[in-house]
Protein backbone atom coordinates (compact mmCIF):
# COMPACT_ATOMS: atom_id res chain seq x y z
CA UNK A 1 0.00 0.00 0.00
CA UNK A 2 1.03 3.14 -1.03
CA UNK A 3 0.23 5.94 1.53
CA UNK A 4 -2.89 8.07 0.29
CA UNK A 5 -2.94 12.47 0.40
CA UNK A 6 -5.87 14.04 2.14
CA UNK A 7 -9.41 13.75 0.67
CA UNK A 8 -10.18 16.93 1.08
CA UNK A 9 -6.92 17.44 -1.72
CA UNK A 10 -8.18 14.98 -3.73
CA UNK A 11 -11.00 16.84 -4.09
CA UNK A 12 -9.86 20.07 -4.83
CA UNK A 13 -7.43 18.58 -7.08
CA UNK A 14 -10.28 16.80 -9.22
CA UNK A 15 -12.40 19.95 -8.81
CA UNK A 16 -15.29 17.52 -7.50
CA UNK A 17 -18.19 18.85 -5.13
CA UNK A 18 -21.11 16.92 -3.88
CA UNK A 19 -23.90 16.61 -6.29
CA UNK A 20 -27.75 17.47 -4.91
CA UNK A 21 -29.44 15.46 -7.98
CA UNK A 22 -27.35 12.25 -6.81
CA UNK A 23 -27.69 13.00 -3.07
CA UNK A 24 -24.09 13.05 -2.71
CA UNK A 25 -22.50 14.31 0.46
CA UNK A 26 -19.20 13.71 1.61
CA UNK A 27 -17.62 12.70 4.94
CA UNK A 28 -13.74 13.36 5.68
CA UNK A 29 -13.28 12.37 9.31
CA UNK A 30 -11.12 9.54 8.94
CA UNK A 31 -11.70 8.02 12.77
CA UNK A 32 -15.88 8.38 11.85
CA UNK A 33 -15.03 6.57 8.65
CA UNK A 34 -12.90 3.70 10.62
CA UNK A 35 -15.58 3.51 12.86
CA UNK A 36 -18.72 3.30 10.50
CA UNK A 37 -16.11 0.49 8.73
CA UNK A 38 -15.74 -1.50 11.76
CA UNK A 39 -19.71 -1.90 12.63
CA UNK A 40 -19.68 -4.89 10.98
CA UNK A 41 -16.54 -6.91 13.00
CA UNK A 42 -13.74 -7.89 11.23
CA UNK A 43 -13.16 -7.25 7.57
CA UNK A 44 -10.01 -8.91 7.16
CA UNK A 45 -10.52 -10.75 3.99
CA UNK A 46 -14.30 -10.40 3.26
CA UNK A 47 -15.60 -9.42 0.30
CA UNK A 48 -17.71 -5.63 0.61
CA UNK A 49 -20.22 -4.10 -2.09
CA UNK A 50 -19.73 -0.42 -1.32
CA UNK A 51 -22.77 1.65 -3.36
CA UNK A 52 -22.09 4.91 -4.40
CA UNK A 53 -18.11 5.17 -3.10
CA UNK A 54 -17.78 8.84 -4.11
CA UNK A 55 -14.49 10.39 -3.88
CA UNK A 56 -13.23 7.53 -1.99
CA UNK A 57 -13.65 8.32 2.17
CA UNK A 58 -15.47 5.11 3.12
CA UNK A 59 -13.39 2.90 0.47
CA UNK A 60 -10.64 4.32 2.28
CA UNK A 61 -11.33 2.71 5.71
CA UNK A 62 -13.11 -0.15 4.15
CA UNK A 63 -9.78 -1.05 2.61
CA UNK A 64 -7.86 -0.23 6.09
CA UNK A 65 -10.07 -2.61 7.62
CA UNK A 66 -8.57 -5.28 5.69
CA UNK A 67 -11.92 -5.70 3.41
CA UNK A 68 -11.86 -6.70 -0.58
CA UNK A 69 -14.09 -3.51 -1.72
CA UNK A 70 -16.23 -3.52 -4.95
CA UNK A 71 -17.39 -0.37 -5.51
CA UNK A 72 -20.79 0.65 -7.52
CA UNK A 73 -20.25 4.39 -8.83
CA UNK A 74 -22.91 6.26 -11.30
CA UNK A 75 -20.86 9.70 -11.16
CA UNK A 76 -17.86 9.55 -13.33
CA UNK A 77 -16.35 12.71 -12.31
CA UNK A 78 -15.46 10.74 -9.37
CA UNK A 79 -13.77 7.76 -11.19
CA UNK A 80 -10.32 9.23 -11.60
CA UNK A 81 -10.09 9.67 -7.55
CA UNK A 82 -11.46 6.00 -7.16
CA UNK A 83 -8.63 4.97 -9.45
CA UNK A 84 -6.15 6.17 -7.47
CA UNK A 85 -7.20 4.74 -3.99
CA UNK A 86 -7.09 1.64 -6.38
CA UNK A 87 -3.69 2.16 -7.31
CA UNK A 88 -2.69 2.21 -3.87
CA UNK A 89 -4.76 -0.80 -2.70
CA UNK A 90 -3.57 -3.34 -5.27
CA UNK A 91 -5.87 -6.21 -6.15
CA UNK A 92 -8.36 -5.06 -3.19
CA UNK A 93 -10.20 -2.25 -4.84
CA UNK A 94 -12.74 -2.57 -8.34
CA UNK A 95 -15.16 0.27 -9.42
CA UNK A 96 -17.73 -0.81 -11.58
CA UNK A 97 -19.00 2.32 -13.41
CA UNK A 98 -23.22 2.21 -13.40
CA UNK A 99 -26.54 2.49 -11.43
CA UNK A 100 -26.80 -0.02 -8.07
CA UNK A 101 -30.85 0.09 -9.24
CA UNK A 102 -29.83 -1.95 -11.99
CA UNK A 103 -26.76 -3.98 -10.96
CA UNK A 104 -27.67 -7.45 -9.09
CA UNK A 105 -24.98 -8.15 -6.34
CA UNK A 106 -25.46 -11.92 -7.36
CA UNK A 107 -23.38 -10.75 -10.73
CA UNK A 108 -20.45 -9.49 -8.50
CA UNK A 109 -19.74 -12.03 -6.03
CA UNK A 110 -19.54 -15.81 -5.98
CA UNK A 111 -19.97 -16.02 -2.06
CA UNK A 112 -21.34 -14.31 0.82
CA UNK A 113 -20.61 -10.18 1.02
CA UNK A 114 -21.31 -7.37 2.96
CA UNK A 115 -22.78 -4.25 2.21
CA UNK A 116 -21.19 -1.06 3.57
CA UNK A 117 -22.75 1.97 2.14
CA UNK A 118 -22.89 5.37 2.67
CA UNK A 119 -26.21 5.17 0.50
CA UNK A 120 -27.41 8.37 -1.77
CA UNK A 121 -30.13 9.72 -0.26
CA UNK A 122 -32.75 9.57 -3.35
CA UNK A 123 -32.41 5.94 -4.00
CA UNK A 124 -31.03 4.91 -0.33
CA UNK A 125 -34.81 3.00 0.35
CA UNK A 126 -35.08 1.31 -3.01
CA UNK A 127 -32.28 -0.32 -2.97
CA UNK A 128 -32.80 -1.18 0.49
CA UNK A 129 -35.76 -2.93 0.32
CA UNK A 130 -34.57 -4.60 -3.10
CA UNK A 131 -31.98 -6.52 -0.47
CA UNK A 132 -34.63 -7.52 1.75
CA UNK A 133 -37.13 -8.86 -0.69
CA UNK A 134 -35.46 -11.70 -2.24
CA UNK A 135 -38.22 -15.10 -1.77
CA UNK A 136 -34.67 -17.46 -1.22
CA UNK A 137 -33.27 -16.56 2.25
CA UNK A 138 -30.73 -16.72 3.86
CA UNK A 139 -29.55 -14.28 1.19
CA UNK A 140 -25.94 -14.00 -0.54
CA UNK A 141 -25.30 -10.83 1.66
CA UNK A 142 -24.24 -11.41 5.15
CA UNK A 143 -24.75 -7.56 6.83
CA UNK A 144 -26.07 -4.30 5.73
CA UNK A 145 -24.47 -1.33 7.64
CA UNK A 146 -26.17 1.74 5.73
CA UNK A 147 -26.42 5.23 6.19
CA UNK A 148 -29.65 6.86 6.34
CA UNK A 149 -31.47 10.04 6.74
CA UNK A 150 -32.32 9.70 10.18
CA UNK A 151 -36.04 9.39 10.39
CA UNK A 152 -36.06 6.70 7.36
CA UNK A 153 -33.17 5.01 9.65
CA UNK A 154 -35.82 4.97 12.76
CA UNK A 155 -38.25 3.62 10.33
CA UNK A 156 -36.59 0.75 9.59
CA UNK A 157 -36.11 -0.38 13.86
CA UNK A 158 -39.55 1.12 15.18
CA UNK A 159 -41.14 -1.16 17.36
CA UNK A 160 -45.05 -1.62 17.09
CA UNK A 161 -47.42 0.83 18.30
CA UNK A 162 -45.21 4.23 17.32
CA UNK A 163 -45.51 6.79 14.71
CA UNK A 164 -42.45 6.06 12.84
CA UNK A 165 -43.65 2.00 12.98
CA UNK A 166 -44.89 1.03 9.03
CA UNK A 167 -44.19 -1.08 6.17
CA UNK A 168 -40.57 -0.67 6.07
CA UNK A 169 -40.04 -1.66 9.77
CA UNK A 170 -42.00 -5.09 9.34
CA UNK A 171 -40.01 -5.72 6.12
CA UNK A 172 -36.48 -5.23 8.22
CA UNK A 173 -37.61 -6.92 10.80
CA UNK A 174 -39.58 -10.11 9.97
CA UNK A 175 -36.05 -12.45 9.19
CA UNK A 176 -33.42 -9.94 10.11
CA UNK A 177 -31.82 -7.99 13.61
CA UNK A 178 -32.19 -4.59 12.65
CA UNK A 179 -30.39 -2.04 14.72
CA UNK A 180 -29.33 1.61 15.11
CA UNK A 181 -25.96 1.54 15.04
CA UNK A 182 -24.75 4.77 15.26
CA UNK A 183 -26.03 8.62 14.65
CA UNK A 184 -24.08 10.86 12.43
CA UNK A 185 -24.44 14.39 12.95
CA UNK A 186 -25.22 16.80 9.92
CA UNK A 187 -21.66 18.90 10.68
CA UNK A 188 -20.17 15.69 9.85
CA UNK A 189 -20.80 16.31 6.16
CA UNK A 190 -18.98 18.21 3.17
CA UNK A 191 -21.76 19.98 2.70
CA UNK A 192 -23.99 19.71 5.90
CA UNK A 193 -27.11 18.30 4.60
CA UNK A 194 -30.39 19.66 6.47
CA UNK A 195 -30.85 16.51 8.75
CA UNK A 196 -29.58 14.18 10.83
CA UNK A 197 -28.59 10.84 9.45
CA UNK A 198 -27.41 7.14 11.40
CA UNK A 199 -26.19 3.89 10.78
CA UNK A 200 -28.52 0.85 10.30
CA UNK A 201 -26.97 -2.78 11.03
CA UNK A 202 -28.76 -5.72 9.74
CA UNK A 203 -28.11 -8.66 9.93
CA UNK A 204 -30.08 -12.17 8.16
CA UNK A 205 -32.13 -14.23 10.79
CA UNK A 206 -34.22 -17.59 10.36
CA UNK A 207 -37.09 -16.76 8.05
CA UNK A 208 -40.42 -18.15 9.83
CA UNK A 209 -41.64 -21.36 7.65
CA UNK A 210 -44.65 -20.66 5.59
CA UNK A 211 -44.30 -17.33 4.40
CA UNK A 212 -44.39 -15.83 0.91
CA UNK A 213 -42.81 -12.20 1.15
CA UNK A 214 -44.02 -11.30 -1.85
CA UNK A 215 -47.43 -11.65 0.39
CA UNK A 216 -46.20 -10.30 3.18
CA UNK A 217 -45.09 -7.18 0.72
CA UNK A 218 -49.07 -7.03 -0.16
CA UNK A 219 -50.77 -7.12 3.03
CA UNK A 220 -48.10 -4.41 4.66
CA UNK A 221 -48.49 -2.29 1.66
CA UNK A 222 -52.36 -2.32 1.84
CA UNK A 223 -52.45 -1.88 5.54
CA UNK A 224 -50.01 0.87 6.19
CA UNK A 225 -51.14 2.51 2.69
CA UNK A 226 -54.58 3.68 4.97
CA UNK A 227 -52.87 3.80 8.31
CA UNK A 228 -55.39 5.93 9.57
CA UNK A 229 -57.86 3.28 8.66
CA UNK A 230 -59.14 0.00 10.48
CA UNK A 231 -57.61 -3.13 9.34
CA UNK A 232 -61.29 -4.38 8.14
CA UNK A 233 -61.09 -1.58 5.80
CA UNK A 234 -57.29 -1.40 5.05
CA UNK A 235 -57.06 -5.08 3.84
CA UNK A 236 -60.62 -5.86 2.39
CA UNK A 237 -58.93 -5.36 -0.95
CA UNK A 238 -56.91 -7.86 -0.30
CA UNK A 239 -58.78 -11.37 -0.97
CA UNK A 240 -58.83 -13.71 2.08
CA UNK A 241 -57.46 -11.22 4.60
CA UNK A 242 -60.59 -10.35 7.11
CA UNK A 243 -60.87 -13.81 7.08
CA UNK A 244 -57.32 -14.81 8.11
CA UNK A 245 -57.80 -11.92 10.89
CA UNK A 246 -61.09 -13.93 12.50
CA UNK A 247 -59.24 -17.29 12.19
CA UNK A 248 -56.12 -16.25 14.42
CA UNK A 249 -58.51 -13.69 16.20
CA UNK A 250 -57.18 -10.53 15.32
CA UNK A 251 -59.80 -7.75 15.92
CA UNK A 252 -60.44 -5.94 12.94
CA UNK A 253 -61.23 -2.69 14.10
CA UNK A 254 -57.36 -2.13 15.21
CA UNK A 255 -55.12 -0.25 12.95
CA UNK A 256 -52.32 -1.31 11.33
CA UNK A 257 -49.46 0.19 13.60
CA UNK A 258 -51.00 -1.58 16.42
CA UNK A 259 -49.95 -5.05 14.73
CA UNK A 260 -46.76 -6.78 15.74
CA UNK A 261 -44.24 -8.00 12.92
CA UNK A 262 -45.03 -11.38 14.46
CA UNK A 263 -48.66 -11.24 13.66
CA UNK A 264 -48.13 -9.52 10.22
CA UNK A 265 -46.08 -12.99 9.64
CA UNK A 266 -49.31 -14.68 11.21
CA UNK A 267 -51.44 -13.03 8.71
CA UNK A 268 -49.22 -13.58 5.37
CA UNK A 269 -48.73 -17.12 6.45
CA UNK A 270 -52.81 -17.88 6.47
CA UNK A 271 -52.57 -15.97 3.10
CA UNK A 272 -49.42 -17.67 1.33
CA UNK A 273 -51.43 -20.09 -0.43
CA UNK A 274 -54.17 -17.76 -1.77
CA UNK A 275 -52.57 -15.33 -2.80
Amino acid sequence: MTSLPPLREVIARHGLSASKALGQNFLFDEQLLDRIAAIPGSLEGRDVLEIGPGPGGLTRALLRAGANVTGIEMDRRCLPALAEVEAAYPGKLKVIEGDALKISPKSLFAGPYHIVANLPYNVGTALFTGWLSGETWPPQWASLTLMFQEEVARRIVAEPDTSAYGRLAVLAQWRSRSKLAMKVHRSAFTPPPKIMSAIVHVVPGAAPPGVSMRVLERVTEAAFGQRRKMLRQSLKGVPGALAALEALGIDPQRRAETLTVAEFVSVARVLTPAI
